[in-house]
Parts: C-alpha cells; structure tokens; sequence
C-alpha cells in the first residue's frame, strides 16, 4: 500500500496521490468512504495480504460474523483471481486493503494486479500436478450450481498420519462436521474424528497397519494394496471423502459397490501409510483403465502421480486389454497422460528396428490407439499416405521430444505384481462357492439318509 503522503481529499470521495513518475493519479472509493462500507457485500473486489506477505486481487465470496465482536466484524471468504480455487480462504478484516475497494478496472490497477502475481516458481510449488475430470461434462447451470454449493471449504484442515495438510476444496461430509477447523483420519482404516483426543482413543482400538484389501505389490518400502468397494465399503467412502478435499469438479460416487481402489503406501515398522491412490470400474464399456487418481499433497513431486498412471497401464496388460483414463480430462490430466504417453511411445520407437503399426503399439503398451494417434499427431510425428498413418521417427527429433517430456519416475516392477484380474477373481468366487454349495447339499443328504 502507498504512503500516505501527498494525498489530498476531494470532495467527490475520490483521492488524489502523486506517482512514482510525479504525475496525479486518482483512485475512486465510490460514493461512501472505505469504513462506512463495512461489512464488505459478498462479490466485493478488493486486494489482501497474502502468506507471502504480498497483496493480491481477490473477490469476497461469503462472509460471516467474529464470535463475540460488534456489528460490523466480520471474517472473509475469499478467492484469489490468480490462482486455483484450492487456495480460497477465511481471512481478517486486517488483511483487506479497504482503499482498492470498488477500484475502476483500468490499466494502472491491470498494472499493479500483474506486477504483484507470483514468480513461475512459485506457482510450479502451488500447481501440484493430480489428475480429475474436468469441467467439460457440466452444462453452465450445472458448473454454478457446483461452484455455489461448493464455493466454501467446508474443512479447513486435516491431519493424517505425521502430516497436517491444508485442504484445497469442499468436500461433502456428513453434516455434524461441517465447518470442523480440522479433522484427524486414522492413516489405516481412514476413520475420521473432531478431536485428538477421540483419534487416540481409536487408534489403541483400531487393529489395521495397512489398508483392508490384498497387498498386490510390494518392492522395497512400496506397496500397493486392492481394495473391493463392495466389500470394503466404510473405507472405500471414506476415501472419497478424503479425496474430494483435493479434487475440485470431481463427482464424489457414494455406490463404491462398483469399484476397486488402488491403494499405494510407503511401508516402515509401524505399518502402511497411504500416498495416493487410483481408482477404476470393475466393468467398463468404455475401456477406462482409471476413473480417479489423487496423490496426497505431502507426497507429490516425488513420481508417485507417473507410478500409479504407469501401474493402471500394468494392469490392463495383465487383463489382456488396452485401457484409457476416464474422460473428460482436465488441462493437467491431459498433461500428466500426454506425458506418460510420449515416454513410452518414444523408448519404443527408439528401440525398434523397422516399421511398426499403431496396432503393434497399442499391443505392445495397453494403451489405445486413440490415445497414440492424439499424441503422435501433437508431436508432429505421424503423418496420413496413401489412406493409413506413417510414424516418422527421426532419432534426433525423438530424442528432443523425450528431454521435453521428463523423467518418468518411479518404475512398476512387474515381477513384484501378484494380481488376479477381477473377472478372474469373480468366476473363481462362483466356482468356490458353487463348491460350498454343493458340499452343504451332499451333508444334508448325507444327514437325512442317517
């Protein structure tokens, strides 16, 4: 904020201040003064100190009143116009600057809003990468009446494990902890709790050290367990619940009767703790491979996000299928996947002696065709003769394309992966209980023949 010098009052309501070149420049307050305004009205746009101790532009999205203060003390929602949702929060009257209030959008305010936005640095460490469907399945209406009912965490805080994390988004809990500051989950069964005291309590109950379901993986400190949302349905809600603090526009499904989760932990000697997770349908007709992936945020830009992708795609080649992440996709997701894509797709073609089809491609890796042609065409790798798609694979220009693209992270193991697909897993239940069954039939007739 400006010095207070060389102000000088209008009768107007208006002020006038010299700038930094000696020029008069005027900044409108509108009809009543700053403190007259309070309390803000929600959609107010003002400028607020931020944790970087820099100010903002922000827009009030709701208000509501300090305990125990007067009639105009209120605390203030608020989002950031620069940045993601995930970073909305409450903030004090204190913070607000009261002299940007009601400010005319013209260059010089354009001009400070853009000189005070964050370095590239800054946001590369806020714009944690994760993958979700994005907005393009809601219609208008639709997109506001999601962003009304969620436009306030309802959860500020969580605390899982060793770690306190700071929520991104609403999440639809159950209405007794609405507006909790914080909640504390157990890291193993995901029960969720008001007070420490109650996690403590649970936690000298509660007889997990890992995530209910089969380990299908394990390579050093990794593992990653399967969890049947039908059979497991408690902790399957429960880590939608969790998840949804994370992810924005995405559909929290109550009926997990209907998935498998994915669980991946770094494991030590007092049990498995969750990192992030994927989920998937147990029968898709679309061929989706993935329906959700999150990685918890005090795990993310370690490679976790690239594992699970990778692992998904491990999957698919045990079931004998191609497989494709659930559309739509965000601008991230899409990212994260174009990225994965490329890699694989460019070893191969690096390594490969010959012609070789799209066909060949998708058999080789499980992903699909589509999905290799999207990415090969936005490489400006392939090219349409003569009625069937040519690769052009030039070693110079593959290996360009794979600097661009990255590190691919932590690698699946595939000779640690002891998994039975779930079509498998389905006929071999009914064949064991067909068995029971009849060995109930042959001990009744047995019985009654005595």
């Amino acid at each position: 904020m400006g010095s207070m010098e060389g102000l000088k009052a209008e009768s107007n309501g208006g002020a006038q201040a010299m700038n930094g070149g000696g020029e008069m420049t005027t900044t409108r307050r509108g009809r009543s003064s700053a403190s007259s305004a309070l309390p803000l009205e929600v959609g107010t746009k003002v400028m607020c100190r931020w944790r970087d101790q820099k100010m903002h532009p922000v827009k009030v999205i709701e208000r509501r009143k300090v305990p125990h203060g007067g009639a105009s003390d209120y605390e203030y929602y608020v989002h950031y116009t620069e940045f993601n949702r995930r970073l909305d929060e409450w903030v004090k009257l204190e913070q607000l600057d009261l002299d940007t209030m009601e400010n005319d959008v013209d260059e010089k305010v354009d001009d400070k809003a853009t000189s005070l936005k964050m370095t590239r640095h800054q946001k590369r460490k806020i714009d944690e990468t994760h993958v979700e469907p994005g907005h393009e399945e809601l219609d208008a209406a639709s997109l506001r009446e999601h962003e009304e009912f969620t436009k306030v965490k309802n959860i500020a805080k969580i605390e899982l494990g060793r770690y306190e994390i700071d929520t991104w988004y609403f999440s639809p809990f159950p209405s007794e902890y609405n507006d909790t500051p914080k909640l504390f989950f157990c890291e193993f069964c995901l029960s969720f709790m008001k007070r420490k005291e109650q996690l403590q309590r649970h936690m000298k109950k509660c007889d997990l050290k890992h995530p209910p379901g089969d380990e299908i993986y394990r390579s050093g400190t990794l593992s990653m367990f399967e969890v049947d949302g039908k059979k497991n349905k408690v902790y399957g809600q429960n880590l939608c619940y969790l998840a949804k603090l994370f992810l924005d526009h995405k559909t929290l499904y109550y009926d997990v009767d209907l998935f498998l989760f994915y669980v991946l932990c770094e494991c030590d000697d007092r049990g498995c703790h969750i990192v992030g997770y994927f989920s998937k349908e147990k029968h898709s007709e679309e061929s989706y491979n993935l329906a959700c992936i999150l990685t918890l945020p005090p795990y993310q830009r370690k490679g976790y996000g690239k594992f699970l992708i990778s692992f998904s795609y491990e999957l698919s080649k045990k079931e004998g299928k191609v497989g494709t992440p659930e559309r739509p996709l965000s601008d991230l997701g899409l990212l994260s996947y174009r990225g994965y894509w490329t890699r694989v797709l460019l070893e191969i073609l690096k390594k490969h002696k010959g012609n070789i089809s799209i066909k060949e491609l998708s058999d080789m890796t499980a992903i699909k065709t589509d999905d290799i042609l999207s990415t090969l065409q936005a490489l400006d790798l392939i090219q349409y003769r003569k009625g069937q798609h040519v690769i052009c694979a030039d070693p110079k220009v593959l290996d360009r394309h794979l600097k661009a693209a990255g590190r691919g992270g932590l690698e699946v193991d595939v000779s640690k992966l002891i998994w039975t697909p779930y079509k498998d897993q389905e006929e071999e239940e009914l064949r064991r209980d067909q068995r029971k069954s009849r060995a109930c039939r042959s001990s009744a007739r047995h019985s009654q023949q005595q």
